[in-house]
């Protein structure tokens, strides 16, 4: 269940404002209806990430960073207020560009892996590149999409499970294919829910090595999680709590 009266602000606004925003909410609102009830979630939500950044975050099951998440994704849309990217608003948007945005510039991990067990390892990594794609395009581009799954994929250590299914691969081995198909349409920033959060510590930590990788390559990420060590590997940090944002005293994780 998400957490009523959620009050986000933004941890460090002076450093996320000399930077123009890659991506932004503004005064987002966003409540659900359960029943006769309405339940608000986010009230006034403000978040800027730069381009290139690397922004966690934080906060307990259920505190609504999931929902902020989405929001910045389109994968669901807010009540008021607004999502920017490029400081461009979503709404603003023709509902072809928001599909072409969810898919080209956002690229999405969870933490369960939704990998669909009839296609292979390198099927799954290019699948989101089919997205809107004629057949006739699928048949003069294959051999490129095939050559980029499979490069992502041996990037991450795989190379040798390119013709498995899901159900042969553990945990962490179905994880990297998640985040190779996220990164298979080169988006502008990924965003990833709990992307540890299925895995244990030594697996989870090696996800974490492979984000920072491609963050030290350009990627701008932003990361929900609950857990504070993972959140210290980003850039920045902007916590949710008790329906506020922690903006100082012991624990400050902005770099």
């Amino acid at each position: 269940m998400n957490e009523p009266g959620l009050d986000v602000r933004e941890a460090t606004p002076d450093a996320a404002r000399t930077t123009q925003s890659r991506l932004a909410a503004r005064d987002v609102v966003k409540s659900y209806r359960l029943g006769r009830v309405t339940v608000p979630v986010l009230k006034g939500a403000a978040l800027d990430v730069a381009e290139g950044e690397w922004v966690a975050v934080l906060g307990s099951s259920g505190s609504g960073k999931s929902t902020l998440l989405h929001l910045l994704g389109d994968l669901d849309q807010a009540d008021a207020g607004e999502i920017r990217f490029d400081d461009r608003p979503l709404a603003a948007m023709s509902r072809r560009e928001r599909d072409r945005y969810r898919n080209r510039s956002i690229g999405f991990v969870f933490q369960f892996y939704h990998l669909l067990p009839e296609l292979n390892v390198v099927e799954n990594t290019y699948l989101p590149a089919l997205v809107g794609m004629s057949r006739l395009a699928f048949y003069t581009q294959r051999r490129a999409l095939r050559t980029r799954a499979r490069d992502l994929l041996a990037g991450f250590g795989l190379d040798h499970r390119l013709d498995h299914r899901p159900r042969e691969l553990s945990g962490g081995e179905r994880q990297r294919v998640a985040i190779a198909r996220a990164l298979i349409n080169r988006p502008a920033v990924l965003l990833a829910d709990e992307p540890t959060g299925n895995l244990d510590e030594q697996t989870g930590g090696e996800i974490l090595d492979l984000l920072s990788a491609q963050h030290a390559e350009g990627l701008t990420i932003v990361m929900v999680t609950h857990d504070v060590g993972i959140a210290a590997r980003a850039d920045r940090v902007v916590e949710l709590h008790d329906g506020a944002v922690q903006t100082g005293g012991g624990q400050s994780f902005t770099r």
